[in-house]
């Protein structure tokens, strides 16, 4: 039964751990850009917009699919960023355990 404790204790350790994480994933902010810069977007380690910053140069009324491709590339860069440092956060937490294909943590 002993084995059965500390596997429990194990358990909410692990449980609080990952709350501070999922916590501190929500004031981790990343940023990206496109267009060298003309568009900027901030987003949370949890995948919320922030900001979103966008030059007068990246405006031209003759062509709005530029500045809509520039945005979505300055997100996407900014997520991107975030996934990788909550894949790296979460490796620190779990010691580098490998979970089954399609098990995601955070939950």
């Amino acid at each position: 039964m002993r084995g059965l404790g500390n596997l429990m204790k194990q358990a909410q350790e692990m449980q609080a751990k990952m709350a501070d994480l999922q916590e501190g994933l929500a004031d981790y902010e990343a940023m990206g850009e496109s267009g060298a810069g003309l568009v900027k977007a901030t987003v949370t380690g949890k995948g919320v917009l922030k900001s979103l910053s966008i030059s007068p140069e990246a405006m031209d009324p003759a062509d709005p699919t530029l500045l809509e491709d520039l945005v979505i590339a300055a997100v996407n860069d900014a997520k991107g960023k975030a996934e990788e440092y909550s894949q790296a956060e979460m490796q620190k937490l779990t010691g580098g355990l490998s979970l089954p294909d399609g098990i995601k943590l955070p939950f």
